[in-house]
């Protein structure tokens, strides 16, 4: 695979994304042709997320190549993400990072803005011109559970775990994880799993739809495989309109939803067989 210095298309590319760069801080980044792959990589950790994490995600969507359809999220080694990094949550926190106390004294602007930029390591990969595919494996604990419920499609090993740890630990879940927890599997299951922060393994994700698909650890990465096949096989363009009318229809009426139908399907015919702009 090619390394991920793509031209400047959707965000454009900055050394910012270097390997080198994101090495340090744990992830991986790959190109090849119209799928990027990123991960975890630090295995030695469970794969733990810090500050660092969250900007080297971010800064990945702002640098996206425009010929990337798909993007999968996996970790490196026996677990996905075992959530926060805890030196985070001592006084000394992470080197060059801070820690949860350091946030906490922040002034309610700086502190809103030091979320909201962590946010946006998770924000893009629901953006309509992709689809995202977290393949999950072991642990995937807090953070590491809301960047599994960030993607659109989650493919996991058998030995998967689920938790919302976050009210465990006194915190929230506040890296975009609590409306596509809700929306994919009921507000009553959402409350029991994160108010209980107990764990869900793959047998409960696939019944109550945190997954689409179950496959032994030795076959995770082919069945991620095949389903990037899969979604690689249709119209590219077709593909974005329809995920944009998925992702809108459940805040709009049927009639406006009936209408934004209307809307895009001229679109596509239009750019299909031609017709007045």
């Amino acid at each position: 695979m090619a390394e991920a210095k793509a031209p400047r298309e959707r965000g454009g590319y900055t050394e910012d994304v270097s390997a080198e760069t994101l090495a340090e801080i744990g992830l991986r980044y790959e190109v090849d042709g119209e799928i990027a792959t990123i991960t975890l990589d630090r295995p030695d950790k469970r794969n733990a997320q810090t500050f660092a994490t969250w900007s080297g995600l971010a800064r990945i969507g702002d640098n996206l190549p425009e010929q990337v359809r798909v993007v999968v999220v996996r970790g490196e080694g026996p677990s996905f993400s075992a959530g926060i990094d805890l030196r985070m949550f001592t006084p000394e926190g992470v080197p060059g990072q801070g820690s949860f106390g350091s946030a906490a004294r922040l002034d309610g602007a700086s502190f809103e803005q030091t979320v909201r930029q962590a946010q946006q390591g998770f924000l893009w990969l629901r953006r309509p011109e992709i689809v995202s595919i977290a393949a999950v494996q072991g642990h995937a604990v807090g953070a590491g559970f809301q960047l599994a419920l960030a993607c659109d499609l989650r493919i996991v090993a058998d030995d998967v775990k689920f938790c919302m740890k976050e009210p465990a630990l006194g915190l929230v879940p506040d890296l975009t994880g609590t409306r596509p927890l809700v929306e994919l599997v009921g507000l009553a299951k959402a409350i029991d799993i994160c108010l209980t922060a107990r764990t869900v393994e793959a047998g409960e994700a696939l019944r109550i739809g945190l997954a689409e698909r179950v496959v032994t650890r030795d076959e995770l990465a082919g069945a991620v495989r095949d389903k990037t096949a899969e979604l690689l096989s249709t119209n590219r363009d077709a593909a974005a309109a329809t995920k944009r009318l998925l992702q809108g229809a459940a805040g709009r009426t049927l009639e406006e939803q009936c209408a934004a139908e209307r809307a895009e399907q001229a679109l596509r015919l239009k750019a299909l067989f031609g017709g007045a702009s």
